[in-house]
């Protein structure tokens, strides 16, 4: 992608043909009635989150740093926003590129919208753009960037500098500017799940305000690199080592990747989600046949690498950890008639700890080799008569092949929201749905 073309001009770089791909792509009414349900679920996130002690704290940061009556930048409020969204673990996630997007994309897409104006169906438009832009530089960086790197932190910035691009009428060399730009702040480790630190969440907040802050100065004339992705020096060189760059142009009159984004419907890690979900159809069968937990002797969970990695925790000493562990999801799963996020809590833990050390884990096909194109697994439960249980799922609950309605969608947000002590949550949720037909942006109270 470095050469020159036969007219000695160099070839347009991969952040170029990624922003004439989005922008080419036609959007219909029914994206626009799916982009609003996510945006929803975004939104209903972020006003979650301030019910948690990261919450609280990034509440307190955000109301000592306000000037009295000052509005704040549109950057600092997508920091906000990005950051509160993606502390509970029940935003968004697009299985290919294993990056949520929604917590970097629509507070990016919604700080600029509302700063400006923006109608309804222009902020839904921006984040379409946005999940395009961040999913398809996260199916190219490879599995092993996954291993180190967050891909909700280091690709998200490219999905909040294009929705921000859209919002702010960017032309291509503008917006290829501000992903230039987004793109060199990419970063965020797994350093922190050694401890169970509230780093995340920083992931989040700081891959929207990336994308803000590049698409603004981009509008002024500030210049970024253009071939930031496949440079000798750009992104896949430094953080990818078995990247795969024509990912990233891949089918593109496919549908918009924002309709191939699962919705999570429990308050965990998504590769905790098929054993979650095999779970409980277990602990139903379970209960059919008059078996109590005492008489399970063993519990096998085959997965995928991935899930291993990052969710292989025997013992989990905080909600948190609970949340990134295989082995309490499961205990979870079978001892809860509801995973919720009580299910994740002190008590919980306490009563499953001893399922849960019974709990084993194990790489096995066919998941193996199906991730990432499907979250999979496989759980076994064996008695002490030597009776065995087994449930597997090719899919979780809430991924495009099996999922959540309209009316399952409005209550989670309606859930989330109530949990975040939003007043009149219904009206909300009827403001943000409204805005595919033409609605403006309702009013938003983070603080």
């Amino acid at each position: 992608m470095n050469d020159l073309s036969s007219r000695g001009q160099p070839s347009l770089s991969l952040t170029e043909e990624l922003i004439r791909l989005i922008r080419a792509k036609p959007v219909t009414d029914a994206d626009l009635e799916a982009a609003a349900l996510f945006t929803l679920d975004a939104v209903a996130n972020s006003l979650a989150g301030r019910n948690s002690a990261p919450g609280r704290i990034l509440i307190s940061w955000a109301e000592a740093g306000a000037g009295k009556n000052a509005i704040p930048d549109a950057d600092r409020t997508a920091f906000l926003l990005g950051a509160l969204c993606h502390i509970l673990e029940t935003d968004d996630l697009h299985r290919e590129s294993v990056v949520h997007p929604g917590c970097v994309v629509v507070p990016a897409a919604w700080a600029l919208a509302s700063r400006h104006a923006k109608g309804g169906r222009e902020l839904l438009t921006a984040v379409l753009h946005g999940f395009e832009a961040a999913t398809r530089v996260g199916m190219a960086v490879g599995p092993a960037h996954y291993r180190i790197w967050h891909n909700t932190a280091t690709c998200g910035p490219f999905g909040s500098a294009m929705a921000s691009a859209f919002l702010l009428g960017l032309d291509d060399g503008a917006a290829m500017n501000a992903l230039g730009n987004a793109g060199s702040q990419s970063s965020g480790l797994w350093q922190f799940l050694e401890t169970g630190a509230m780093t995340k969440h920083l992931h989040a907040g700081h891959a929207a305000e990336a994308g803000v802050k590049a698409a603004e100065l981009a509008a002024l004339g500030f210049t970024g690199p253009a071939r930031i992705l496949e440079g000798e020096k750009g992104f896949f060189r430094a953080a990818c080592p078995d990247a795969s760059p024509a990912a990233v142009l891949h089918d593109p009159s496919a549908p918009w990747q924002l309709l191939r984004t699962s919705i999570k419907p429990w308050p965990s890690c998504r590769h905790t989600h098929p054993t979650i979900d095999a779970g409980e159809e277990l602990r139903l069968r379970l209960t059919e046949d008059g078996v109590s937990a005492e008489e399970i002797e063993a519990i096998e969970v085959e997965t995928y690498q991935a899930a291993l990695d990052v969710c292989d925790r025997p013992a989990a000493a905080s909600d948190y950890e609970a949340k990134f562990s295989l082995q309490h999801s499961i205990a979870a799963a079978l001892l809860h008639s509801i995973v919720d996020f009580n299910a994740f809590g002190e008590a919980a833990r306490a009563r499953c700890v001893t399922l849960a050390s019974r709990v084993k884990l194990r790489l096995a096909e066919p998941w193996a080799s199906a991730y990432p194109l499907s979250w999979g697994g496989r759980v076994t439960i064996r008695l002490g008569n030597g009776r065995e249980y087994v449930a597997e799922r090719e899919h979780a609950r809430g991924d495009p092949e099996a999922p959540l309605s309209r009316d399952q969608m409005i209550a989670k947000a309606l859930m989330l929201m109530r949990h975040g002590g939003t007043e009149n949550p219904e009206r909300l949720v009827e403001g943000l749905l409204s805005m595919s037909s033409g609605g403006m942006l309702p009013a938003l109270d983070i603080g």
